[in-house]
């Protein structure tokens, strides 16, 4: 859903524009220009203006960037998952990218993150204020993306999303519904986000530090209601018939056991379309064929 209340004059970028930033870009489309950064211009949805730069390679980005730029929202991905991908990903790819703006003042830098810097696997709440050590190097250059972000000339923000899903994220659904997904109880806690939620959290944050706002340096968006693996399967099979679980199906999750804490979000005034699994899911099954 684009935002309202039009600023012709703000210049918003967003670096990486693929699917959680071409969504992030279209909900930006109504609070002024928008320009969507990607290795394929044509990639970036209609409406949006394309430019075409590798940030892995800073010397792409020469004389491409506009002027006077106010919101500037990072969300790359890595072209490959491992070490490299990782580190040119987050911390490499950034830095180009901040050297490419240069002196030139921005309203916010925004900086997509993960609450896979958690290390956390005890079924803990964690929060903003919560210990950030994590043990893998997936983790590990992202926790240092942050910091290059937070440590830039520009004020910035950390967004730590929890795991996104949607109608173009059905990994998860199509997993149960064919039987490769059997946790046995008490299954490992979980955290999800919708798409939709996800773009709306980082359109709405925008829209707050072009308004003069103060915004924190770190928000965990994740939405209201961790929950055990086992019980998302369980609702699921309750909702429509699934295949039974398979030999060698997934017994559990990939990313510890913790519950986030999503306070903070919500106490900036960001209102949940789904606010649980069950109303994002339910949707995306009667949307089934």
């Amino acid at each position: 859903m684009a935002m309202t209340d039009r600023n012709p004059s703000a210049r918003i970028l967003v670096a990486g524009c693929g699917k959680l930033g071409g969504d992030i870009a279209l909900a930006l489309t109504g609070a002024g220009q928008v320009y969507g950064l990607r290795r394929n211009p044509d990639k970036v949805p209609a409406g949006i203006t394309g430019i075409g730069a590798d940030l892995t390679r800073p010397e792409t980005l020469q004389g491409k960037l506009p002027d006077n730029l106010d919101i500037v929202i990072y969300c790359l991905t890595p072209s490959s998952y491992d070490d490299e991908g990782y580190h040119n990903a987050y911390v490499a790819g950034l830095q180009n990218l901040l050297d490419a703006i240069g002196n030139n003042p921005l309203t916010r830098l925004f900086f997509i993150s993960s609450t896979s810097v958690y290390a956390q696997d005890d079924d803990s709440w964690v929060d903003e204020t919560s210990p950030a050590e994590p043990d893998r190097f997936t983790g590990q250059h992202i926790l240092q993306g942050e910091q290059t972000a937070l440590n830039s000339l520009h004020p910035a923000t950390v967004v730590r999303f929890s795991g996104i899903y949607g109608p173009t994220r059905q990994r998860f659904l199509e997993e149960v519904l064919e039987g490769r997904m059997n946790p046995q109880p008490p299954a490992p806690f979980s955290n999800r986000i919708h798409e939709q939620d996800a773009a709306g959290a980082i359109a709405y944050l925008s829209q707050q530090a072009l308004q003069g706002h103060e915004l924190e340096n770190l928000y965990i968006a994740s939405d209201c209601e961790p929950v055990r693996l086992d019980e998302v399967v369980d609702w699921v099979r309750q909702q429509v018939p699934c295949k039974d679980p398979v030999e060698g199906a997934r017994k559990g999750g990939r990313a510890g056991s913790k519950r986030c804490n999503n306070q903070r979000l919500l106490a900036s005034g960001f209102e949940f379309r789904y606010p649980d699994y069950k109303a994002g899911y339910r949707e995306m099954i009667n949307n089934l064929s």
